[in-house]
């Protein structure tokens, strides 16, 4: 039997705009076990009866490259052992050194991003590791063989020309469906930054983009999916959050992304 480990990785070190990410991991833990919903997923899965899958670990965060490589060699011990990773943050950038440590261990790693943003900047803010980067960087070392962006509605020239450079398949907001006909394969992983959701179902994140998916949209995504290795839920800015919308979403696909990889 797999056993899912749950990690919370507090870092928002590589954050843009609105810092306060790193609280996310606890907000979507803690809302999970609130009380407020159960732990029975949409298709029947009652999380409370089954045992193979653990409690959260958080991992102690530092800033820059020495940060990035305690994370992979986390990830890279626990995926050693025959574990499976659900990770939450964080901002993005943490998806890095994760899929770093899953590339290492899985030959083909296709993923799958629910995001508004590429992340392909070469760099931003003269960060090359930064939460709007992480995907270039991925793709440039070769720990992924496949990426499919979906929900993607802030793309500009730059992103555009290094999604063609990396041979990236981008399904963008308004198209978002034709993403449910791919074959996808296996290995597989999903990276969901919640800024994929229309900001009016998703307050809590820190960079609005008007015109994203329903709930309802992402939930239908990941129930279509094969079987997962691993997936990581993003950016979580629990500060810019009105009545914990933003974590219920994240808590819910939490349980949905469990469901795939259980």
């Amino acid at each position: 039997m797999v056993r899912i480990r749950t990690l919370a990785i507090p870092s928002s070190f590589n954050s843009s705009f609105h810092v306060g990410c790193s609280d996310g991991p606890d907000t979507i833990w803690r809302t999970l076990h609130s009380g407020a919903s159960n732990l029975t997923t949409e298709r029947g899965l009652d999380l409370s009866e089954r045992d193979d899958w653990s409690r959260l670990e958080t991992l102690d965060v530092a800033p820059g490259r020495p940060g990035f490589e305690s994370i992979r060699r986390v990830a890279a011990t626990h995926l050693e052992r025959g574990e499976r990773l659900l990770s939450l943050g964080g901002d993005h950038s943490i998806s890095h050194p994760v899929l770093e440590a899953y590339g290492a261990a899985f030959d083909g790693l296709t993923v799958v991003q629910l995001d508004a943003h590429p992340d392909l900047y070469e760099s931003f803010d003269d960060n090359p590791y930064s939460h709007a980067s992480p995907f270039a960087r991925l793709l440039e070392s070769g720990s992924i063989s496949r990426l499919v962006q979906v929900g993607i509605r802030a793309s500009n020239r730059h992103q555009r020309e290094q999604a063609e450079r990396f041979g990236v398949e981008t399904f963008e907001a308004w198209r978002w469906r034709e993403a449910l006909d791919l074959d996808l394969g296996s290995p597989l992983y999903v990276s969901l930054d919640l800024d994929v959701f229309d900001p009016g179902f998703a307050p809590g994140v820190a960079h609005h983009e008007p015109g994203g998916l329903a709930p309802r949209d992402v939930f239908e995504a990941i129930q279509r999916l094969p079987s997962l290795v691993g997936a990581d839920v993003v950016e979580l800015n629990p500060a810019r959050d009105h009545a914990d919308m933003t974590a219920a979403l994240a808590a819910k696909c939490v349980k949905e992304l469990l469901a795939r990889m259980l």
